[in-house]
């Protein structure tokens, strides 16, 4: 850093109090210029602010500057209240009772640390918000009489993930993807109508499975159809109905009757570079605080889901943290995307019976999608102390609850969006035009050869399959076995023209 220049403002009290807490979006410093300047190096946005800026030598004036300037730094504030000394926030306070600084501080010391001031609550002075709606994703406010305060985080101060109003977000919004998705599915001709949703839903689940790698037995494919046609009408923000749909789309031996505390299960994402040696990119909670994280997290998310922010933002606020607090063995990340879906049906953001198939969108943008993952994952993990044993097991050594407690969703939110916008133009279409397609060769094999609806259904798989041909191979089995030569090249031609497919003779 220029010698020049002075930290101030969080970095400042970071650097007092050593404090090592997860990076906040804005960094602030002092220089010699006559004016500001912002410059943008993602994912942090560093300030620089002439010297007439500097607001003193003291916590409550670098406090009091944060506050002002670089928005609210929770994970940071959750560390050092509990270091000030309770007689120095009073006085602080007491020079300024009714001022607005003043009071947030008052409210955020007092309700993170549990200690009380000896202060008579305030009686005079508007209400003021927490946090700038204009600035971030808010719901409505909970009144503070006390401090005269409305805490309007969009979750609550135990959990709550940070979405900002940027630029991107705003301009997503406008775009109006409600009304694109209802105008595509009133072009959809009403003879396909039903199996194009039909289509949509078993698209998603066989999406969702194959980011996992994992290809479902036909009656875990069937539940979770199931779960997605009835996301809406369940309250999924629940620990029973959470324990009961991660039992529906797991293999049952490694189903969950509880969190993985029960069972003392640590969790991680990990690749293994050769035996013995693997490369670790996310951790979970430790499994003693994984119950504590999810009660807090399951009360945000009600809140959440009742706030006037837009549906993908609030589905990015719910399904994203979900996945980082990792409470199961297995399948979280088939029950984050089902989130995603349980929002978008409880908000009514698209129509009755329809699903926006985002694990097609995911699957087909790997690395979007890792790294809308990695912008949380790739922070917290250097201040994670692990140990790895030979057998893979890891024990986590240092407290981590507080690390998952303020995600900072906003880079999530506007990959989500990117990911609805292409199911809409992309992957609803594709599967509208795959079943058109599929009854245009349909009827012209019939001209042909009248094939059983099966024999049919094999002969255009394997087609597509194959660029528009049937392999000598395939030509063998039984179902092909009395067609000839003939029949088989017209049959071919008429799935080609069909799917518009370019057949190499």
């Amino acid at each position: 850093m220029n010698s020049k220049l002075k930290e101030v403002g969080y970095n400042w009290l970071a650097k007092k109090y050593e404090i090592q807490a997860l990076p906040h979006f804005i960094e602030a410093f002092i220089g010699e210029k006559s004016s500001r300047l912002s410059v943008s190096t993602f994912p942090i946005q560093k300030e620089f602010f002439p010297e007439s800026y500097w607001p003193g030598n003291g916590d409550f004036d670098h406090l009091t500057f944060a506050l002002r300037y670089e928005g609210l730094n929770l994970p940071l504030l959750r560390v050092l209240f509990p270091l000030l000394a309770l007689d120095a926030v009073e006085k602080f306070i007491q020079t300024s009772p009714t001022g607005t600084y003043a009071r947030k501080i008052w409210f955020l010391y007092e309700n993170l640390t549990s200690k009380k001031c000896a202060i008579s609550n305030a009686t005079q002075g508007n209400y003021v918000d927490l946090i700038d709606k204009k600035f971030y994703y808010t719901s409505p406010g909970i009144r503070s009489p006390r401090h005269r305060v409305n805490m309007n985080l969009l979750g609550t101060l135990n959990f709550s993930p940070m979405i900002r109003r940027t630029p991107a977000l705003l301009e997503w919004e406008n775009k109006n993807l409600e009304k694109q998705c209802r105008d595509f599915l009133k072009s959809i001709p009403d003879k396909i109508y039903d199996r194009a949703l039909r289509f949509l839903y078993t698209s998603e689940t066989k999406s969702s499975y194959a980011i996992e790698r994992e290809t479902p037995d036909r009656k875990r494919s069937e539940r979770f159809v199931e779960a997605l046609r009835e996301a809406g009408k369940e309250n999924y923000l629940a620990k029973a109905a959470l324990v009961s749909l991660q039992k529906k789309i797991v293999d049952p031996r490694f189903a969950n009757n509880d969190y993985r505390d029960a069972i003392q299960e640590q969790n991680y994402v990990g690749t293994t570079i050769r035996l013995q040696e693997e490369k670790v990119h996310f951790i979970s909670p430790k499994p003693e605080n994984i119950s504590s994280l999810m009660v807090d997290f399951l009360e945000a998310s009600h809140r959440i889901l009742k706030s006037e922010a837009h549906p993908v933002v609030i589905a990015a606020a719910i399904a994203y943290p979900f996945v980082f607090l990792h409470p199961f063995s297995d399948g979280n990340g088939r029950i984050h995307r089902f989130l995603i879906h349980y929002v978008f049906s409880s908000l009514g953001f698209a129509p009755e019976g329809v699903i926006f198939p985002v694990s097609a969108a995911m699957l087909h943008q790997p690395k979007r999608y890792d790294a809308s993952l990695e912008s949380f994952s790739s922070i917290v993990m250097p201040f994670i102390e692990y140990d790895l044993d030979e057998k893979g097991g890891l024990t986590v050594l240092n407290e981590t609850a507080d690390l998952y407690r303020y995600i900072d969703c906003t880079f999530i939110a506007e990959t989500l969006f990117s990911f609805v916008e292409e199911t809409i133009e992309r992957e609803f279409p594709a599967e509208v035009h795959f079943i058109e397609s599929y009854d245009q060769a349909r009827q012209e094999m019939r001209e042909i050869v009248d094939l059983p609806n099966r024999h049919a259904d094999l002969f255009i798989r394997l087609c597509l399959q194959n660029h528009g041909h049937l392999s000598k191979t395939k030509q063998a089995l039984s179902e092909f076995s009395s067609l000839t030569e003939d029949e088989i090249k017209k049959l071919e031609t008429c799935v080609a023209m069909a799917f518009h497919l370019s057949v190499k003779q």
